[in-house]
């Protein structure tokens, strides 16, 4: 049956494992920076530091067993293979929700939240069976061998993964690359999502900053700052992903450094990105990309689909938008609505950046549950 899904396991040799520790302790490493600190990217001190801790005390063996005690699943959608963790709730009012990861992350951002989720240690906070799925082209799932696969294919096909799963109707949450999906599936699937909880909000190109409080003006600035400025990355994936792609599968140093640099500068710190996300998360989510060679796949969701989000598409089912204040995308609330046009609950924290749910983990998850809760009952009026 090519609708089959099926358990899967997640075991990287003991061979492969040696082998990324030969390569680690081989690497040929560039002179220091000649400014302080980040001012040219990842200080070599640190690298050296994280290279050091990845190759004698970093255990991949703990996170292949909490991906498969949450559960995880294979199954085929439009000739390609896709890899998800799915947590059902022990709870009879539990309603499911789909979580879609972005760029660099994986899977990786979601493991430690997804138990709560599925099963509140509050009896009074929602439950949702949640489905994590990996996108095409990042970790467990094929490398896509053809053009195609960009959002709006990938949100399709995460409404026929839930279909095959049982929920015909469900909600969505994203960031990133994910907050992109959830809004594809938000505006073309109203029928089967129930509604959205995003960090991730794009209005509409060319909208109009007149009328702006000083502090969304500043927001659009920061924003159009960062594409102008700090996107390089962004332009290589999505016009070389071939070419720096030899690098992210071929030096685990090299795809440690692109993916460090961005743990970094997108997170709400001061200096290190371990100042609020353990180096173990970090490692588990690079060693995910080197362990699966999917540096170069996973970089083409850019030459799929940047700059594609339809200016045409609208957002009619209940939304929930939360703005992290050192997210690299904030969105002001009046170019928001242009597109999400039922905004039912608005939060713009004080603090946490663009990977929250592990910078913040508890208050992510506090905050998703408010937000979805917000969004259920406005879906029942």
């Amino acid at each position: 049956m090519t609708n089959e899904v099926r358990a899967f396991e997640t075991r990287a040799t003991e061979a492969e494992l040696e082998e990324l520790r030969a390569r680690l302790a081989a690497a040929r490493l560039p002179e220091a920076e000649t400014v302080p600190r980040w001012g040219q990217g990842v200080p070599l001190a640190d690298l050296v530091d994280v290279v050091d801790y990845w190759r004698t005390g970093y255990d991949w063996r703990s996170f292949e067993e909490r991906l498969d005690r949450i559960g995880q699943f294979r199954t085929i959608i439009d000739g390609l293979g896709i890899h998800f963790l799915h947590r059902r709730s022990a709870r009879a009012d539990a309603t499911p929700l789909i979580v879609t990861h972005g760029w660099p992350g994986s899977v990786a951002e979601f493991v430690d939240v997804i138990e709560e989720l599925a099963d509140p240690e509050d009896a009074d906070a929602p439950a949702f069976h949640v489905v994590a799925p990996s996108l095409p082209g990042f970790g467990y799932s094929d490398r896509p061998a053809t053009t195609g696969w960009g959002t709006e294919k990938t949100a399709a096909a995460w409404v026929e993964l839930m279909g095959r799963l049982g929920y015909e109707r469900f909600l969505a949450h994203g960031g990133d690359w994910g907050g992109n999906v959830t809004t594809v599936l938000g505006g073309r699937f109203p029928s089967h999502v129930l509604g959205i909880h995003t960090t991730f909000a794009q209005g509409l190109p060319g909208s109009s900053l007149d009328g702006l409080t000083a502090v969304e003006r500043e927001w659009a600035e920061q924003t159009r700052d960062f594409w102008g400025r700090r996107a390089a990355y962004a332009k290589q994936q999505a016009t070389r992903p071939q070419t720096i792609g030899y690098s992210l599968v071929d030096s685990p140093v090299g795809l440690l450094a692109w993916i460090l640099d961005k743990f970094a500068e997108w997170s709400d710190t001061e200096d290190s990105p371990f100042e609020t996300i353990s180096r173990d998360r970090v490692l588990d989510d690079v060693t995910l990309y080197w362990l699966t060679r999917t540096g170069a796949s996973a970089a083409r969701i850019y030459y799929e689909s940047h700059d594609s989000l339809d200016p045409g598409l609208r957002v009619d089912v209940p939304s929930a938008i939360t703005m992290y204040p050192r997210d690299i995308e904030k969105c002001p609330r009046p170019l928001a609505q242009e597109r999400y046009r039922r905004i039912v609950r608005w939060n713009s924290p004080e603090s946490g950046g663009h990977f929250p749910s592990l910078e913040v983990p508890g208050y992510f998850v506090n905050d998703l549950r408010e937000g979805l809760a917000a969004v259920l009952a406005a879906d029942r009026h």
